[in-house]
């Protein structure tokens, strides 16, 4: 695979330039395995479709065809589960969960690591962070009758948040 440079103009980064060497979807670190696509998780509805409405440039438009957006404001009757499942941004800056390069957070990392670019430090960093969210999993399987949409849906929204496919357990 050629490498492609990619240049982000958007309301939170400007200038920006990054490298895709992975094709797309492929090469994952063997840790990672998510159970979605972001375009599976835009379609679904995640972060009360605010996330990602000026960013369509960066990515491809067949993600953005069916997804569930709202560029106005956070609106959670978009979320698959109807759910608020989301800190807000401040908070995520607070606990020092965002790289500077991301500054929208895992989601943005998901999205740009699958489109193939690589940054070894950072990306093992949030698999890490992926991977601790496997307790929710847990908690389901526990606590709901599996197919049981109607259990946890905050914690099933959050999960969809991070690539598991919560529909699932």
């Amino acid at each position: 695979m050629r490498s492609k440079v990619v240049v982000v103009n958007d309301k939170m980064q400007k200038g920006y330039k990054y490298t895709l060497t992975e094709p797309t979807g492929r090469n994952f670190d063997p840790r990672f395995k998510p159970e979605l696509t972001p375009k599976q998780m835009l379609e679904l509805g995640v972060f009360g479709g605010k996330y990602m409405t000026d960013c369509k440039k960066e990515f491809p438009k067949s993600w953005f065809a069916r997804a569930k957006l709202s560029p106005e404001h956070h609106d959670d009757s978009l979320n698959f589960f109807h759910k608020h499942a989301s800190q807000p941004l401040k908070v995520w800056r607070e606990k020092g969960w965002i790289y500077p390069m991301d500054p929208r957070g895992w989601f943005q990392w998901y999205c740009r690591y699958y489109m193939g670019r690589r940054i070894p430090a950072e990306d093992g960093r949030q698999i890490k962070r992926w991977l601790a969210i496997r307790r929710h999993i847990i908690q389901l399987k526990i606590n709901c009758k599996k197919g049981d949409l109607k259990c946890r849906p905050r914690q099933r929204q959050a999960l969809l948040h991070w690539a598991y496919d919560s529909r699932r357990y």
